[in-house]
């Protein structure tokens, strides 16, 4: 076998391997291995590929629920039944590191890696959201990462073709250096037309599908599971570069060689490229492959065996056919003007034998490369943080309430984590493929219609990571719970998640301390709510040298149902008259409110108020009240707290209100503060007999804020403003600042 370079502990840990792990490759191996054989491991033992320092803790998550059809981590993106031979298949994924170095194409290829893991299944994508968080809005680098990620995704999207409906859109210091671009992607597909990720069938061939294979992307795996530095810069081979045109050449062929039932199993090359698919499937499939790398359609010449094993190059598939049919699925890619090429064959032998110019250039087992075969699991030292006790320390007492609450709802409303993300969405095509819901009727969820069905899915992604910071635990429960209140809202019914955990270095106790806690929390308000977890992706090392970690940030991609399409609901205020009322307990409460870190410049405060039995409780009295027509809108009451709440459903139609204080309640704390379990409805003055009835059978305590009106925000006898101002401010404050695109 060829001898590329005498590998070496020193090699090892250039490639981000333990010396212990370089002992257990000898082990393996039996032998010392060769650079590519090494940088294999490398990258298939990467925190990006095996999950190494989470997977421990991600194992405690609820996985089963009855409308699941594949479990985590089974097959490239969760798949949930929607009854009627109806399949969702839907996932999000993190594109950091890229995406700090490169905007433009970090975003791109991150939308374009989502989608590829829907299509793979058999599913056609048919809705995309994305949570993207940036450093401090007025540096010119934050204005040059925001303005290269938004035009990247925009760009990628709107050419493939797949309607971007929703997502978020968060400031703050701690992702000055680390941007934060998490991509979701949703697609359906029929009942039999769903395929795996997976390889058998001895002498089946094995072929590489869509773009040529180039140099871009290689290590990125590796890359992705280390800090941001000054030297970061000089990784940029490993990001790499997006052709949305192919890859909707790509979701088109996909889906018809699926049709043919020649497929035996399918995966996208996304992380660690040709490697990762050969070692998944074959691990999953129980056997082996023989490549041949020089059979690999290649962009640039002379590339060495590792470059072609690692590159992630967009825009591929692995795909194993069935002997014998090899003919119908040429002839598909073939039409649709794609590469299509023979690379090897699926052996008996479990190992990946990988040969070039007819010498053997790496010899691995399949299954000691992969998770749940023999990809190191390590459990990392945690701790508590200094500033956690700290926090609890706070009193509402101690900050003294502002004398002009009305300067404080301007701050608020003009704050760029509250203001409209229109100059963001405006870049999006959100029509496409016509089936969207809600793209002209506000709605706390996405609601994407499922053709030839009387069904929709309801979709959202949510967490407030200054909440998960100042507490992990309580914080990611409140994640899974905006998220399921916000699917209630809209008229849906929770059904399933799917995360992406960014967070700082794990060998660091603290940071580890903060991940730990967040799975608790997801694991318990998963369990309350029935939403098990289909999968997702870890993203650590979200730091640098000179700033430390980001918030914690563990993303919840929610998916929900809606059986009935009548049953949409909106959060915009209807007409002058209705009647305002509040569900859930008003509290006395400012903790870790955007009113708390921006009017008065205080971090430290423990997460706000949340009662994940009482939660529960409350959506269930929002179905009904839905399902009953009770309600003329409906809005979960959170950042920003219940006078934005108020503000956002009098924009839409031009409305104002007219609400009076609960006076046991401090009244920025009521206005501003962000307690969970809140949500603002209107009702007809018709329904309210019936409303209050079906309010008054629940346990769930209600209060009459007041009434619509005609565009005055009245608090308490006091003029807070006009519908006018305060949506001419609200409309264009990220317009202002960061220019007209």
């Amino acid at each position: 076998m060829e001898n590329q370079e005498l590998t070496t502990v020193e090699t090892a840990k250039d490639l981000g391997l333990l010396p212990e792990e370089f002992e257990r490759i000898k082990e393996i191996l039996g032998r010392v291995p060769n650079f590519t054989e090494l940088s294999i491991f490398s990258v298939m033992w990467s925190e990006h590929c095996s999950y190494k320092n989470s997977i421990t803790w991600l194992k405690t998550l609820p996985k089963d629920g009855p409308r699941m059809l594949a479990k985590a981590g089974e097959e490239n993106a969760g798949l949930v039944d929607l009854g009627g031979g109806i399949g969702c298949a839907f996932k999000i994924e993190s594109h950091n590191h890229p995406s700090a170095l490169e905007p433009y194409q970090g975003a791109a290829t991150g939308v374009g890696g989502i989608n590829r893991d829907i299509f793979t299944m058999g599913a056609r994508p048919i809705a995309q959201l994305n949570s993207l968080r940036f450093g401090d809005i007025h540096l010119d680098k934050t204005k040059w990462l925001i303005k290269g990620v938004v035009k990247g995704i925009s760009h990628y999207g709107n050419a493939f073709g797949i309607p971007t409906v929703g997502g978020e859109l968060f400031f703050d210091e701690c992702y000055n250096i680390n941007p934060l671009v998490n991509a979701f992607s949703a697609g359906i597909v029929k009942e039999g037309e769903t395929v795996s990720a997976t390889s058998y069938g001895v002498g089946n061939p094995v072929y590489i599908v869509g773009s040529a294979t180039g140099k871009d992307g290689i290590h990125g795996a590796a890359f992705a599971s280390k800090d941001i530095t000054e030297d970061s810069v000089n990784d940029l081979p490993a990001v790499q570069v997006g052709d949305p045109f192919q890859e909707k050449l790509l979701l088109e062929a996909t889906l018809e060689v699926i049709k043919t039932g020649a497929v035996v199993g399918m995966q996208d090359m996304g992380a660690a490229g040709i490697i990762c698919s050969n070692s998944e499937m074959s691990a999953k499939g129980e056997h082996g492959m023989r490549i041949n790398l020089d059979a690999v359609p290649t962009r640039q010449e002379n590339m060495k065996p590792f470059e072609i094993l690692l590159s992630e190059s967009q825009e591929r598939m692995l795909i194993v056919v069935h002997k014998g049919r090899e003919k119908e699925v040429e002839a598909v890619f073939e039409k649709w003007d794609l590469n299509c090429a023979i690379i090897g064959e699926v052996t008996d032998t479990k190992r990946l034998e990988y040969f070039m110019n007819g010498e053997k250039v790496a010899d691995v087992p399949a299954d000691d490369l992969v998770l749940g075969g023999g990809a190191p699991v390590y459990t990392r030292e945690y701790r508590e943080p200094a500033y956690y006790a700290e926090n609890q320390k706070f009193k509402i007492e101690d900050v003294a309430e502002p004398e002009d609450l009305i300067a404080v709802a301007e701050h608020l409303i003009g704050h760029p984590n509250i203001a409209s993300k229109r100059w963001v969405t405006d870049q999006y095509d959100s029509m496409v493929g016509v089936s969207t819901m809600t793209t002209n009727r506000p709605s706390d969820a996405a609601v994407v219609a499922v053709r030839d069905t009387d069904k929709a899915i309801v979709i959202t992604v949510d967490c407030n990571s200054r909440y998960v910071y100042a507490d992990p635990q309580k914080g990611c429960a409140i994640a899974v719970a905006e998220a399921a209140r916000n699917i209630t809202c809209a008229g849906g019914e929770p059904v399933a998640i799917t995360n992406c955990l960014n967070f700082g270095n794990p060998y660091i106790p603290e940071v580890y301390w903060q991940f730990v806690g967040a799975i608790k929390g997801m694991g318990e308000a998963c369990r309350k709510f029935e939403t098990p977890v289909t999968g997702g992706n870890v993203s650590f090392y979200n730091q640098s040298s000179d700033e430390g970690p980001v918030f914690p940030t563990p993303t919840i991609g929610m998916l929900g149902v809606m059986d009935n399409l009548d049953n949409i609901m909106t959060l915009d205020f209807k007409q002058p008259g209705d009647f305002i009322y509040l569900i859930g307990e008003s509290v006395n409460d400012i903790a870790a409110s955007q009113y708390l870190a921006s009017w008065h410049k205080i971090q430290a405060s423990p997460a706000p108020y949340f009662d994940l039995d009482k939660e529960y409780a409350t959506h269930q009295v929002i179905k009904l009240l839905i399902q009953h027509k009770l309600v003329q809108s409906v809005h979960d009451v959170a950042d920003g707290g219940l006078y934005i709440t108020l503000a956002e459903s009098a924009m839409p139609n031009g409305l104002g209100f007219d609400i009076a204080t609960d006076s046991a309640i401090r009244k920025d704390a009521f206005l501003f503060g962000e307690a969970q379990g809140r949500i603002v409805v209107s009702v007809a003055p018709e329904q309210q007999d019936s409303f209050v009835e079906l309010m008054a059978t629940s346990e769930t305590e209600f209060t009459l804020l007041g009434t619509v009106t005609n565009g005055f925000f009245n608090v308490d006898e006091e003029l807070f403003g006009h519908v006018t101002d305060v949506k001419l401010l609200h409309d264009n404050v990220l317009h202002v600042i960061l220019g007209d695109e």
